[in-house]
């Protein structure tokens, strides 16, 4: 469904909400000063992405993915255009706000994991909410039930160095989902991985999809790719392509 901006911002917001739109970009540029050179790492991405999409961002290194990544997860501000993230303006936010949008909106997965060392799984998958001020009882409870998400129940108890690598990456994906976010937003989530390790992870990608999560997977391997829906095609900060596979 596409929808056009009204005058108004409020009556945009509205829209984008009735439409089920989490995700909507207009006109996104992010130019770096270089010295006395620009470079455009984007120019001009406008991509609208809906509530309970699977999408594949994919392009060759330098094509402007990582960058876009970025911006969708608050990581970073665009030089020009707009982002509308869950019905509201990102531009508009102070840093209170991105903070709260960041903690709460979105799930990050990294290709490195990111776990703190001496820390159990559960106190990994409990961090989030220790930020974000929820308290201990129901912390401890929701974390066990994002550990119980990813199977890995038996093994919360165990710190980072007495897992796997792929145990690993699913505690960082009961953490992304502790806080129930609307975009779970995952970067080369099988880089690390062997390949039967990594057809795991996506197989966990799937059956979270199927459970109604929004997965945005950013990946430079055309057969991680292949597990998405929707595939975004980046090349030179543009969308080159843009495509529903299923």
């Amino acid at each position: 469904m596409a929808v056009e901006q009204p005058a108004s911002s409020e009556a945009f917001r509205q829209d984008l909400i009735d439409a089920g739109i989490v995700i909507r970009t207009d006109d996104l540029w992010k130019t770096y000063e270089m010295g006395a050179e620009q470079l455009h790492a984007l120019r001009g991405v406008s991509i609208t992405i809906n509530k309970g999409e699977y999408v594949a961002i994919m392009g060759p290194s330098g094509s402007g993915k990582s960058t876009l990544m970025n911006l969708i997860g608050c990581l970073d501000t665009p030089t020009q255009g707009s982002y509308w993230l869950a019905g509201r303006l990102v531009s508009e936010l102070d840093d209170d706000e991105l903070a709260y949008i960041r903690n709460k909106e979105i799930g990050f997965v990294f290709q490195t994991f990111n776990l703190l060392p001496r820390a159990t799984a559960l106190h990994n998958v409990e961090l989030p909410m220790i930020y974000n001020g929820t308290p201990s009882e129901e912390r401890l409870g929701r974390a066990k039930e994002a550990l119980s998400q990813v199977d890995l129940t038996s093994r919360m108890m165990h710190k980072p160095n007495e897992l796997s690598g792929g145990q690993r990456q699913r505690v960082a994906i009961a953490r992304a989902l502790v806080n129930s976010p609307s975009i779970l937003l995952a970067d080369e989530p099988t880089g690390n991985l062997d390949s039967a390790t990594g057809e795991e992870i996506m197989a966990l990608f799937a059956r979270l999809h199927e459970g109604g999560n929004t997965i945005i997977l950013v990946t430079h391997e055309a057969d991680i790719a292949t597990h998405a829906h929707r595939v975004i095609r980046l090349r030179d900060g543009k969308v080159e392509h843009d495509e529903r596979t299923r």
